[in-house]
């Protein structure tokens, strides 16, 4: 048996490495926070065969002197934190003293730096782990570290690191990471020689326009929510430029970018009514709490951490994201609108159209044409159109494009008067009306007919709109079910003659042993017999629906997890899939009054952009559009 005896510390070196320097892009992390710790305000980054050749960091922080040269270079060694106490609250975002030891112990590293008041350089080289003496150098104010051939003195490790172009492109995302979260700070990245990206010091808005893309500022909703010492702000994207993986998300605590598994189910959760369950949603927040409130001493690469009260961090991220995606009701998202200067040079010769990097924002014409593609002001006017869905409209558009009519007006508040009220399928249940415009147009305009039985055309102010009708009221419907929940109750609409159909024995058990139960779901079950079960009752906004088909879908429900757990944990998913038994199908005919009733729920109901599933239910298009699908102006 082996005796007991202290590593020597180049080993113990080597074994941290393992966990702290997982690959190129770990080592560039630890030097890009160690150049933020110092206060550079500007940072330089070069890269060679993708970090593996080269890694090449200069900054102008505030240096170090001669003399900590070599300390810099050992274990535990760092100016970051000096107390059990500074650790608790640590507020940058390096403090392990780690990070340049490990690195140092599988590479040639090349440290160089000047203090902001010293007028002479100094530099260590260390190999394999072995400092050389310090010796004089020539470098401007700040700090380079040159790290070169990584783990060439472990080929096993080597063998381990994947093509260049791979390492290199995680080592483009940890500096994305980095980049995007301090804004103020002028970066800049080549590859091989070539520049990736140049980022001037600029504002978090204009940041995240140049690093996301213009896809994405044209879809974000900004978020400002505070609760406490907790501060959430940044960008969330709307549920219909969701990804079919999680790149795009960016989340960063006390501007650190983390990967914490009570955030992530928080925004998942928040997303949850707006998603489709195989889509991912895009976002860049930035979490500000106290220091002490989250350990970020979990593991040595940082990118977890601790939160103390995580069920009010979950609970306040939860509610914020939420109230910002329920502002996004028809026509109502809020929109960001920047001038976004070219941050990747590389992108500007380039012509795929697959390219993510943003591109210089297309200059407006000057010339006649533009002047030709404007349009003066107009009084909006209904205009006869040979549609067999508008017959009936002849005579009333006149009336209904001066304003919101007051036919639809007094049926709203008729209909509000009472929930139990016999209604058509597609009524509004006392919503405020949106306001119109200056125009009095209504931010969904007015239909103007019906294509293929499944979309609604509606003249906005600025173009044509399209509705995917059951989309749309599909989401009308399951919010008001949400509502109605809420209360702990669903009013039921009675039937005049009861439904029966055949069931099956669980089915009919199910039914006798929750039916009183479920007539909070407004559902109304009675068994008739071991075969038959009689429907004498549906839920107030469903009684269009197939009956029998939301019944057997409760049922389901009911059956394989209790009614308990529906009622709680999956009341959100019942409800959605009541919701789509309810909403109007395809191929059904609607009447003018009909769809306009649908506009004016959709303006008045939260989260109607998508569908229950995170479907769009609208889009637009300008007129702009429409001229240039017709070379109007051209």
């Amino acid at each position: 048996m082996r005796s007991i005896q202290r590593l020597p510390d180049h080993l113990i070196n080597q074994i941290a490495a393992g966990e702290v320097v997982e690959r190129p892009a770990s080592a560039l992390k630890e030097i890009l926070e160690n150049s933020l710790d110092a206060g550079a305000s500007k940072i330089n980054v070069d890269l060679a065969q993708g970090g593996i050749k080269l890694i090449r960091v200069s900054d102008n922080g505030s240096g170090i002197p001669a003399e900590e040269l070599a300390l810099a270079l050992d274990r535990h060694a760092t100016s970051k934190i000096h107390s059990l106490d500074e650790l608790e609250k640590v507020a940058t975002l390096g403090f392990r003293g780690e990070g340049l030891a490990s690195i140092a112990s599988v590479s040639r590293l090349t440290l160089i730096s000047r203090p902001q008041d010293s007028a002479l350089a100094h530099q260590i080289i260390a190999i394999d782990g072995g400092l050389h003496p310090v010796e004089p150098a020539a470098h401007a104010p700040g700090t380079t570290v040159e790290v070169v051939d990584i783990y060439f003195n472990t080929p096993a490790r080597r063998k381990f690191l994947k093509s260049d172009n791979t390492e290199y492109a995680h080592c483009e995302a940890t500096f994305e990471r980095i980049a995007l979260a301090y804004p103020e700070v002028e970066f800049l990245l080549r590859n091989n020689g070539k520049v990736i990206w140049r980022l001037p010091a600029q504002s978090l808005t204009e940041r995240i326009g140049a690093m996301l893309g213009k896809e994405f500022i044209a879809a974000a909703i900004p978020i400002e929510s505070s609760a406490g010492p907790l501060r959430l702000s940044g960008f969330i994207a709307s549920p219909t430029y969701s990804k079919a993986s999680r790149d795009a998300q960016y989340f960063y605590v006390n501007s650190r970018f983390v990967r914490d598994k009570t955030a992530l189910h928080a925004l998942r959760q928040a997303y949850r009514d707006v998603l489709h369950q195989d889509r991912h949603p895009a976002y860049a927040l930035f979490l500000q709490l106290e220091p002490s409130g989250v350990d970020v001493n979990v593991h040595p690469s940082k990118v977890e951490v601790r939160f103390r009260e995580s069920q009010a961090i979950h609970q306040f991220l939860f509610h914020s994201v939420q109230k910002a995606l329920a502002t996004t009701t028809a026509g109502h998202a809020p929109a960001v609108t920047l001038d976004i200067p070219s941050a990747n040079p590389a992108q500007d010769l380039a012509t795929e159209p697959n390219n993510t990097h943003p591109t210089p924002p297309r200059q407006e014409p000057t010339t006649t044409q533009q002047r030709s593609s404007a349009r003066p002001s107009f009084s909006y006017q209904q205009q006869t159109i040979p549609l067999h869905v508008a017959k009936e409209a002849v005579g009333t558009y006149d009336k209904m494009f001066t304003g919101v009519r007051d036919q639809e007006r007094e049926r709203s508040e008729a209909e509000a008067s009472s929930l139990t009220r016999n209604h058509t399928n597609i009524s509004t249940i006392g919503f405020p009306d949106p306001k119109p415009d200056e125009n009095n147009i209504p931010t969904l305009g007015f239909a103007l007919a019906q294509l293929h039985g499944v979309y609604i055309l509606s003249q906005c102010q600025d173009g044509l709109i399209l509705v995917d009708m059951h989309a749309a009221h599909e989401r009308i419907v399951y919010e008001r079910l949400k509502t109605a929940m809420e209360t702990d109750n669903i009013p039921t609409q009675p039937l005049l003659l009861p439904i029966s159909f055949a069931a099956d024995r669980m089915e009919v058990a199910t039914a006798h042993e929750h039916g009183e139960q479920m007539q909070k779901l407004g559902l109304d079950l009675a068994p008739l017999s071991p075969t038959q079960i009689a429907i004498r009752g549906v839920p107030v906004w469903l009684k269009e629906g197939n009956a029998v088909e939301l019944a057997r879908a409760v049922l389901k429900e009911v059956r394989e997890f209790g009614l308990s757990q529906v009622l709680t944990e999956r009341r959100n998913g019942l409800l959605a899939t009541m919701a789509c038994h309810g909403a109007v199908r395809a191929n059904r005919q609607l009447t003018l009054v009909e769809m306009n009733a649908l506009l004016r729920d959709m303006e008045a109901t939260e989260r109607s952009g998508q569908c229950n599933h995170g479907r769009p239910t609208w889009t637009r298009l300008s007129i702009r559009e429409l001229d240039k699908l017709f070379m109007r102006g051209q």
